[in-house]
């Protein structure tokens, strides 16, 4: 069984005031000599003290003192903190007295200071009052209003305090409230980009110093730009006291900055800024947002060379630019007689361009493969082989014809390949024509016999003659690339009657005569 804990501060007769200190968290206070009537001229003062954390709430269960007019004589009076909560006499309530009834006495803070004091006579027995206190816990997270107190992001209660936190990304600071941000190290190396104030545009952290940093090579310049919603604590009499930013630019320094007014564009003159922001731990302002952009070296205008383009096409380069040189079809590049299908250049911080402008040349396909029992022929003496030229091949007629049967015409194209509409790259192939002779028989000739042969009539278009005197001694006929046939009396020695057997030895040898083709004799008289 619980036997709550009470505590009771009895004074049964006193002639000058008595101060008695509580600190119990609740406790019970009666008057003197309650339950009987208390003593005349008396006056006691009960101190309660409970630790921070706590409110204090005081309420009476027995309520019965002399009333009077304004509670002139007899009363019971509650003070806290220098400041009276309450003053009750009687036992119930008039028009000029107050009785505390079923009411509950609540101070602001820790502290709670109840006086009983009587005057010297009572006509009456009253029986004084039986009062009861406990400490309450305060919700700071919820009642606190001094901004000096307040945690910034997230307040957490607990029975005699509270303690804060802070959201992810920030830091609480060693007043363990203030939450502040860790941005000492940012480092911005892209040509364009925006920086703002931690959670812009709501209020920045307090209690934080920032540094930006903006790096880029030499050749460019930091152009900044702040938006119009520009707010940071400011002081009306002196500059920027509590929050500022500032520029440092090379050996140039902007601001510092603060108030409403935004500082505009600025134009550093340098590729190295940095951005440094300062805020204390008071204020509730939006901070700001830049915009940085660069600007770079300028280079002269580039223009393209003859049957070619120059991509991008821009009317101003700057440092970091950069241009591909590249020809139309039917041409390339040409860079220091290397070949290649398109150049590029860059604009460089001194203002150059990295290389020269390349030439354009046109496409030469050269001249086409030589065609197996064919040949090609150009349109124009001059046997052009340049980007759409064109030329044909041809067979050697009648004696073969081309396979597949196409028009043999071929163009240069613009990679420098001679192409068929229908063969592509592939060439034609002449192939010999087999079939019936042109002429009769009657009117065979020999080429050998002092006759004037006819173009064609005759088979026998070789000639086997000595290699000693080069006089012709038989003929022949041209069979294939590499053969000739001809009459097998032509190619040993007479054989001896006696013995008209052909042995190897009977054979000429190969260096003893020699093969003509295409040659013509005629011993006119």
């Amino acid at each position: 069984m619980r036997v709550p804990l009470l505590f009771s501060a009895f004074l049964w007769f006193v002639s000058e005031a008595h101060v008695i200190p509580l600190t119990e968290m609740f406790g019970e206070i009666r008057t003197p000599n309650f339950p009987d009537s208390y003593p005349s001229d008396s006056e006691v003062t009960w101190n309660i003290t409970v630790p921070d954390g706590f409110r204090l709430k005081l309420y009476f269960i027995h309520f019965d003192l002399e009333p009077s007019y304004l509670c002139e004589y007899d009363f019971a009076k509650i003070e806290s903190e220098e400041q009276i909560l309450a003053t009750f006499c009687g036992k119930e309530s008039t028009d000029t007295e107050l009785a505390p009834g079923q009411q509950v006495i609540t101070a602001p803070g820790n502290f709670l200071s109840l006086t009983f004091r009587s005057d010297f006579s009572n006509e009456e027995r009253y029986t004084g009052f039986d009062a009861h206190y406990s400490a309450v816990d305060v919700d700071e997270c919820t009642e606190r209003s001094d901004e000096d107190l307040v945690c910034d992001h997230h307040c957490h209660n607990y029975i005699g305090g509270f303690y804060c936190s802070c959201r992810f990304g920030y830091l609480l600071h060693t007043d363990n409230r203030t939450c502040k941000v860790e941005c000492s190290d940012n480092l911005f190396t892209q040509r364009s980009g925006i920086i703002n104030s931690a959670d812009y545009p709501n209020p920045y952290p307090k209690s934080s110093d920032c540094l930006y940093k903006i790096e880029l090579e030499e050749g460019f310049v930091i152009n900044i730009h702040f938006d119009d919603n520009f707010d940071i604590e400011e002081h009306p009499d002196v500059s920027c006291p509590y929050d500022y930013l500032q520029i440092k630019a090379g050996r140039r320094e902007f601001g510092p900055f603060c108030g409403e007014k935004s500082p505009g564009r600025i134009e550093t003159g340098s590729n190295s800024v940095q951005i440094i922001f300062h805020s204390d731990n008071s204020g509730e302002n939006t901070g700001w947002r830049l915009t940085y952009t660069v600007t770079g070296t300028s280079c002269p205008d580039l223009r393209p060379p003859l049957n070619g383009q120059i991509e991008p096409s821009q009317s101003k380069y700057t440092f970091k630019d950069q241009a591909v040189i590249s020809c139309k079809p039917g041409y390339h590049v040409l860079k220091d007689n290397v070949e290649m299908d398109s150049f590029q250049i860059e604009c460089q911080k001194d203002g150059t361009w990295s290389n020269r402008i390349p030439t354009c040349q046109i496409v030469n396909c050269k001249l086409p493969k030589d065609l197996e029992n064919g040949f090609f022929t150009f349109p124009t003496a001059e046997n052009i082989t340049t980007y759409q030229a064109t030329f044909q091949y041809s067979c050697r007629e009648p004696y073969y014809e081309m396979v597949p049967n196409i028009t043999s015409l071929y163009t240069c194209d613009a990679r420098g390949t001679w192409t068929n509409d229908v063969l592509g790259a592939r060439l034609p192939m002449c192939q010999p024509v087999c079939g019936m002779p042109h002429f009769s028989r009657t009117k065979l000739a020999r080429i050998l016999g002092g006759n004037i042969a006819t173009k064609g009539i005759s088979p026998w278009i070789a000639m086997f003659s000595r290699s000693e005197n080069g006089g012709p001694f038989c003929g022949g006929s041209l069979i294939g690339n590499k053969w000739i046939v001809t009459a097998a009396h032509c190619l040993h020695h007479e054989l001896s009657p006696d013995n008209p057997v052909l042995t190897p030895s009977s054979l000429f040898e190969l260096s003893s005569f020699k093969v003509r083709l295409g040659k013509r004799i005629s011993n006119a008289s």
